[in-house]
């Protein structure tokens, strides 16, 4: 059974909502800019970026949100406080779609986060993330509450339990911590973090896990995954790769993810329709289980394939009065 028995909390940052039952809503990619070695660096990070690049590729991504129904957010990765404020106000002058903070370092990550704040940013940014290895993790949350960020990605993982369960600590790790520094967030939502292909499938069990238990909307990162898988590239070419990189996305997506790190924006033109497409088989298997259709009109399953979904509607058992 697809369907969970816990009543799923629904988040919704800067008007996209994510959450919910498998197949209510459709999977949010979230797809990352301004990484390191992205392409809109033609040299050293420090000489700046090319904005008409940038600027193409988030309009890009707009246009396949409105193609197919899949929601885009930015994930905006910097390396200081100045860059944030620059890739921030750059984006937002560029595009309406909702982003996080990105960091290695909490530093950065908070000024990032203030900045949001004082451009009243808040309701469409989130911080990714709080950790379960960061050494001051209190002093983190305590400041990102004091700043007033609402939503939180929480990143689960335990070194000493890679398996499913693991992430069931390190979820509890990081909430145990919140509670003791007394912090509240409009929304919560779970990163179960893979570092391979394969083990994604431990992160859509997990997902499955945190879902039941806490009714939180899960996430993970498949690019991790299939970008750390160089062979591909050298038995099958770029062609055969992102073959691969799509399945495991769409993949991901059936399997209990409400939002998936997709890897950096360039991908976003394969992608989009991969998730659209495990979107829509999500919603018809949960019309299977439950004889309900999604009710957003944009869900890939009601914009693209539109007779379709009038055929299962039409299926539907007639509510008893």
């Amino acid at each position: 059974m697809l369907q969970l028995n816990t009543k799923q909390k629904i988040c919704e940052v800067g008007g996209v909502k994510f959450g919910g039952q498998p197949g209510e809503y459709p999977t949010v990619v979230c797809s990352s800019i301004f990484q390191r070695e992205d392409s809109v660096f033609e040299g050293k990070r420090k000489k700046g970026f090319d904005e008409k690049r940038a600027e193409e590729l988030l309009r890009a991504q707009d246009g396949l949100w409105a193609e197919t129904g899949v929601p885009g957010m930015a994930d905006i990765m910097g390396n200081s406080g100045k860059e944030f404020r620059l890739y921030i106000d750059f984006l937002t002058s560029t595009s309406d779609m909702p982003f996080c903070v990105d960091a290695w370092k909490m530093r950065p990550k908070l000024e990032g986060a203030a900045y949001c704040a004082e451009k009243g940013l808040l309701d469409r940014m989130f911080y990714n993330s709080l950790t379960v290895w960061e050494e001051d993790l209190e002093t983190e949350i305590r400041e990102i509450s004091q700043i007033g960020v609402k939503h939180v990605l929480l990143m689960a993982f335990d070194i000493s339990d890679q398996t499913p369960n693991g992430r069931i600590t390190g979820t509890q790790r990081l909430l145990d911590a919140i509670e003791k520094v007394g912090a509240r967030f409009d929304s919560i939502f779970v990163d179960t973090s893979v570092m391979n292909g394969p083990a994604t499938a431990f992160c859509g069990i997990a997902n499955r896990m945190i879902k039941e238990k806490w009714g939180f909307p899960a996430a993970s990162a498949p690019s991790n995954g299939s970008y750390m898988w160089k062979e591909a590239r050298e038995l099958w070419g770029f062609k055969g790769w992102s073959a691969a990189d799509a399945s495991l996305e769409a993949l991901a997506s059936f399997m209990y993810h409400d939002m998936i790190f997709s890897g950096p924006m360039a991908g976003a033109p394969r992608l989009f329709p991969a998730v659209a497409m495990a979107d829509a088989f999500a919603a018809t298997w949960a019309f299977g289980e439950t004889g309900r259709i999604p009710q957003e009109k944009t869900h890939p399953l009601n914009k693209l394939f539109s007779e379709f979904a009038a055929q299962l509607k039409g299926m539907q058992p007639e509510e008893k009065s």
